[in-house]
């Protein structure tokens, strides 16, 4: 543990509900459930997580037999499913516990690990260990580290690198490796170095069609615009259509359809009046913002 215990009093009894409160998780908690729509799921895989880490940080205090969690996790399931969100949330948990020194999360994928020719992969990957260390070092689409039908990818030196500081540096770094559910599967059978060393496997569902709807209901929200109720309707319509498609990412491409039809909108608002306007105009949404997507002519929106 990042926090030094050792020096501090042995106690007989804990509250650990008020030692929840006090540690600043309760506020994390509340936070994961008024932020993230949904997740209920994850959201209980991390209420287990804390309640393990205090109930470990309190045996501590009363001086029975402890040794360090390995922490590091698998977070599994399609893009715009919160991963990176919880990541960070998880980040500020482990560091209010005292797991980790910093509490930051720093987000990596293969090209900021791996190395293209022989004599860069180490320095690379040394280098964001080392900006890491104290904190979360989260790895989006972690499989790519690992190509096996290239014999001059030097995506396997990254890895070595990686296990041997995920075992000996456990206790000043968590490492979460994220990706699809599928591939992240094949990645630990290929790998199992990393499987050994992962303790906590999440998976992120995808959302449903009216959680989505209330994800950009609250992005809007959050700009100051709203639907009308007619552009509501649109919108659980083109959700239906779009998650069909290829490339779905859930939020993400949601937040991208907003920002599509918040374009619509500016252009009706400058065709349809001439002088001044309300803040109501400029803040309505209304359905054909919506019905204007190509998806509802049988198209395919960008991500």
């Amino acid at each position: 543990m990042a926090d030094q215990v050792e020096s501090e009093k042995i106690v007989n009894k804990i509250n650990l509900k008020d030692e929840m409160v006090s540690s600043g998780v309760s506020g994390v908690l509340e936070q994961l459930d008024n932020e993230l729509i949904g997740l209920e799921p994850v959201k209980t895989r991390i209420r287990e997580t804390s309640s393990l880490l205090l109930v470990e940080r309190a045996r501590k205090s009363m001086g029975l037999a402890t040794e360090t969690p390995t922490l590091h996790m698998s977070f599994s399931g399609n893009p715009g499913t919160g991963k990176t969100t919880v990541a960070m949330k998880m980040a500020d948990l482990l560091h209010k516990l005292g797991y980790v020194r910093k509490g930051h999360l720093v987000s990596v994928t293969r090209d900021d690990l791996v190395g293209q020719y022989i004599g860069h992969t180490a320095p690379k990957t040394k280098e964001i260990l080392k900006k890491a260390m104290g904190g979360v070092l989260f790895i989006d689409e972690a499989y790519y580290l690992y190509r096996p039908e290239n014999e001059r990818d030097y995506g396997q030196e990254a890895i070595e690198i990686l296990l041997q500081v995920m075992e000996n540096n456990r206790d000043d770094l968590v490492v979460i490796l994220a990706g699809y559910t599928d591939k992240m599967a094949k990645f630990f059978e290929s790998n199992p170095g990393f499987r050994s060393r992962i303790a906590h496997h999440i998976d992120f569902p995808d959302y449903s069609t009216d959680e989505l709807v209330t994800i950009a209901e609250t992005m809007l929200d959050s700009q100051n615009y709203y639907m009308t109720n007619e552009c509501r309707i649109a919108l659980k319509e083109y959700v239906d259509l779009r998650r069909e498609q290829t490339h779905f990412a859930n939020a993400r491409s949601i937040r991208n359809a907003l920002d599509r039809a918040r374009l619509r909108h500016a252009n009706r608002v400058f065709k349809m009046h001439d002088g001044e306007v309300e803040a109501d105009i400029l803040s309505k949404l209304e359905e054909g913002d919506i019905r204007a997507s190509r998806v509802f002519s049988g198209g395919i929106d960008e991500k």
